[in-house]
C-alpha cells in the first residue's frame, strides 16, 4: 500500500511566548489534507495564537513544528506564508479602491489571471458591488471580499479567526456552504469560533483550547 501522505499541520509540544508570557505552552496537533476544524476557547485561550503561528506570523519558541512542508523552526516562513490564506477580524484592503480594484492588485500580486476575479466575486454574492470602494461596504459585505480573495490566493491552508463575526444568518449559512466546497477541493481548514454549537455542526473536528494547551479534542 502507498504511504500515507504527511499531514498539512504537525505540532509537538509547540511553544510561543510574548514578551516572556507563554501564548501557547505546549501544543500538539497534526491535520490532514482536506480537513475542517473548529478550534473554541475563551478569550485568552490561544486561539489567534495558535493560527498565527500556522500562518507563519509568530516565531516558534520550543518544540517542533511543520506547516506545508515549512519547518517552523529553521524553515522560511515567507515561503509558508505565500501558501497560507489569513482572514482576520479586518480584511487587510484598500478602503479607495473598489472590489475589482483591490482584487486585481491582489492578483498581479499573487501572479493569477484577473480573468478569475469575476467567478471569485460571484462565487462569495459580491457580483452587484463589485464596483463599490470597499469603505462603503457593510462588515459582512467585507468579510465577504476577504473570501473572494482567499479564493483567488487559492491557499493551501485556510485560517479564519473568528469569521462569523458580522455575518447574519444568511451570511453564515453562505459561509459554512462556501467553506464545505474549499475542503472537498482538498483545502485545509482551520476556523476560531466562540460558538462551540455553532463549531459543532460546522467541523466534524472540533478543538477546545485553555491556558494555551489543546485540552479537548473531539471528533
Amino acid at each position: 500500500m502507498p504511504d500515507a501522505p504527511p499531514p498539512v499541520v504537525a505540532l509537538h509540544d509547540a511553544v510561543v511566548f510574548a514578551g516572556g508570557f507563554p501564548l501557547l505552552s505546549g501544543v500538539d496537533l497534526d491535520l490532514g489534507a482536506g480537513t475542517l476544524s473548529v478550534v473554541t476557547g475563551a478569550n485568552g485561550a490561544g486561539k489567534t495564537s495558535l493560527l498565527r503561528l500556522l500562518g507563519g506570523l509568530v516565531a516558534l519558541s520550543g518544540g517542533t513544528g511543520t506547516v506545508a512542508g515549512v519547518d517552523l523552526g529553521s524553515g522560511d516562513l515567507r515561503q509558508l506564508r505565500r501558501r497560507v490564506g489569513w482572514l482576520g477580524h479586518e480584511g487587510s484592503f484598500y478602503d479607495d479602491l473598489s472590489v475589482r480594484e483591490n482584487l486585481t492588485f491582489a492578483a498581479r500580486a499573487l501572479g493569477r489571471p484577473t480573468g478569475e476575479i469575476a467567478p471569485a466575486v460571484a462565487r462569495v454574492g459580491l457580483e452587484h458591488r463589485i464596483d463599490t470602494s470597499a469603505k462603503q461596504l457593510s462588515a459582512g459585505q467585507r468579510r465577504r471580499l476577504g473570501l473572494a480573495w482567499l479564493l483567488l490566493r487559492r491557499a493551501e491552508l485556510w485560517l479564519l479567526d473568528e469569521p462569523y463575526a458580522s455575518l447574519d444568518d444568511e451570511g453564515r449559512t453562505f459561509f459554512d456552504a462556501l467553506l464545505g466546497d474549499v475542503v472537498a477541493g482538498g483545502a485545509t481548514v482551520v476556523v476560531s469560533a466562540h460558538d462551540p454549537l455553532r463549531s459543532a455542526a460546522l467541523a466534524p473536528r472540533t478543538l477546545t483550547l485553555a491556558g494555551g494547551r489543546i485540552v479537548g479534542d473531539v471528533s
